[in-house]
């Protein structure tokens, strides 16, 4: 399919990080585009700013005439739409030409130099740390995250060079064409899609077999290529890292180089092996290790990634996106390391039934670090209730005495009650917009306007 020939495209669950990143880029190439989602999002608003037509009723009679045409129209959806769409099936039904929205970035990317960051975890903060080195080189960046330098989910340059997230879910990332990739972790997840950890390794097997130059990956990983580490022996080591004044600086040791007293701004030495893996794709790549270093030195960080909502003497509020339990036990890590005396609160949305069953045990034990506990219900997203699979049976299990259940329009009371002075709200659903909410209340009691 040729992109330049199409005019009009319609989106599927716009709202969507990954989704709305490719509206983004044809709205930059003044293609007409509309959309639908379940709800209104910051996503979405920054969306129709740029005159992209979205509702958020999913009906035929909304869908806006233009799109109807089924010559001139290409639909895009996410696989997170669920099989009864009245819109996804009146396009499959008229026989529209319809892709995935990882087959439309494996079409994008396909005439570029690819480079794809894949993991189970890391991947988003990896791929936008890469960006923002590549953005010097031009680069066109499509992320899994908002980047704090760019507001966006996409960092916009020309069509020689692509950066992409690859998206294990649903097995997206075998439409990509990397020529350089990295692979952070492959941890069992999205055990709904694969079934079981194998399927989803061999699934990471067959996205590095379509690497056509070089793979790099995380040391550990039963995977052929670069390694990445840091304080172990690999071909790209981070060492001598200490934290001044906050902020981590350390230095790397290349296969053919070295480069000393690289300031990185992100807590939690997670972050430290995610700019390495950048760093590395970059290197290959040939960006200069200055230019590398300047770069890394720059990067503000991710949206919801370890993002502080408040940061006082007093009180600290962290949001992350943390929905897995490598994740949670990355969160409270990072949190121990920078604030080792104080309480910690966790407030976390459960993501997915599945997901909760999978690793019951787990998230019970991530979760049981922590100081104290408060959970929502668990945020259902693309699947139906399975019998007992319950925030109930998940509380049930942590084994820390202060603990408990709550509704969306307690949370703030709830957290003002808890004598925590580090509070984090953790997890993949609508917590990200909740957090909001919460962060404007809890400011306006430390400035004493509530």
């Amino acid at each position: 399919m040729n992109l330049n020939n199409i005019h009009n495209i319609y989106f599927i669950g716009i709202g969507g990080i990954g989704m709305s990143a490719i509206a983004r880029y044809f709205a930059a190439q003044g293609k007409n585009l509309a959309g639908y989602d379940k709800t209104p999002s910051e996503i979405t608003k920054e969306l129709e700013k740029v005159g992209v037509a979205i509702h958020f009723i999913d009906a035929v009679k909304n869908i806006p005439l233009a799109f109807l045409d089924k010559e001139s129209t290409l639909v895009v959806y996410t696989p997170a739409i669920p099989k009864n769409s009245e819109e996804l099936n009146y396009f499959k039904n008229n026989k529209f030409t319809i892709l995935k929205r990882a087959e439309i970035l494996g079409l994008i990317t396909k005439s570029t130099f690819c480079l794809a960051a894949s993991g189970t975890h890391g991947k988003t903060t990896t791929s936008s740390i890469l960006g923002h080195i590549m953005q010097p080189e031009k680069a066109t960046s499509f992320l899994g995250g908002i980047a704090e330098n760019y507001n966006s989910n996409l960092i916009l340059g020309d069509d020689k060079i692509t950066v992409v997230e690859a998206d294990e879910f649903d097995r997206s990332f075998l439409q990509l064409s990397p020529n350089i990739a990295c692979v952070t972790s492959m941890d069992a997840d999205h055990l709904d899609i694969y079934g079981e950890a194998s399927s989803l390794e061999a699934s990471f097997i067959a996205f590095t077999q379509k690497v056509s130059d070089t793979l790099i990956v995380a040391k550990g990983l039963h995977l052929e290529g670069l390694t990445y580490a840091v304080n172990e022996d690999a071909d790209y080591k981070a060492y001598n890292l200490r934290i001044e004044q906050g902020t981590y600086v350390f230095d790397v040791q290349t296969p053919t180089n070295q480069i000393k007293d690289i300031v990185f701004h992100l807590p939690g030495k997670h972050n430290v092996m995610n700019a390495l893996a950048a760093l590395a794709m970059a290197d290959v790549y040939g960006v200069s290790l200055e230019n590398i270093k300047k770069q890394l030195s720059t990067f503000k960080g991710v949206k919801r990634r370890f993002s502080y909502r408040i940061k006082t003497n007093d009180f600290v509020l962290i949001d992350d996106y943390a929905h897995h339990p490598t994740e949670l036990n990355a969160v409270e890590n990072s949190i121990r390391e920078m604030y080792p005396n104080e309480k910690v609160l966790a407030v976390f949305q459960p993501h997915l039934f599945s997901r909760t069953k999978d690793f019951i045990d787990d998230f019970a034990k991530a979760l049981s670090k922590f100081d104290e506990v408060i959970l929502l219900d668990i945020y259902p997203a693309r699947e139906e209730p399975i019998p007992n699979v319950t925030s109930e049976w998940l509380l049930s299990k942590i084994n820390i005495k202060q603990k408990k259940i709550t509704e969306k329009k307690n949370i703030i009371k709830d957290i003002k009650q808890s004598s925590a002075k580090v509070v984090a709200m953790l997890g993949a659903g609508d917590i990200g917009v909740l957090i909001n909410e919460v962060s404007d209340h809890l400011l306006k009691l430390q400035k004493n306007e509530v």
